[in-house]
């Protein structure tokens, strides 16, 4: 019983930690990602990766379950944040054919 109430714990608390990161890539996505640094975003990574390692030696399925998807989300925010910042802005875009025209 005992060790049941902490799976569920330790369930419950890796998806919290892991979802709370979803509005940020909502973030990235609607207004880009100027406010991250790829250097924080690389030692996030870096730190949820050698916790999903911890997770793995220990065969704690809550742990290693979190820390993978914490560590997909924060890859894909890289790569949203990459590619939001490749992107023309909507206001150039719209300068410019303005000045074509």
């Amino acid at each position: 019983m005992l060790a049941q109430s902490i799976e569920i714990l330790g369930a419950v608390a890796g998806f919290c930690t892991t979802f709370a990161f979803v509005p940020q890539l909502v973030k990235i996505h609607r207004q880009g990602g100027r406010d991250l640094s790829y250097g924080m975003l690389a030692f996030y990574l870096t730190g949820v990766l050698l916790w999903l390692a911890y997770g793995i030696l220990l065969q704690a399925l809550s742990v290693v379950l979190a820390n993978a998807a914490t560590s997909f989300l924060i890859v894909a925010a890289i790569l949203l944040k990459a590619w939001k910042e490749r992107r023309p802005s909507a206001a150039l875009v719209t300068q410019e054919s303005f000045e074509r025209s």
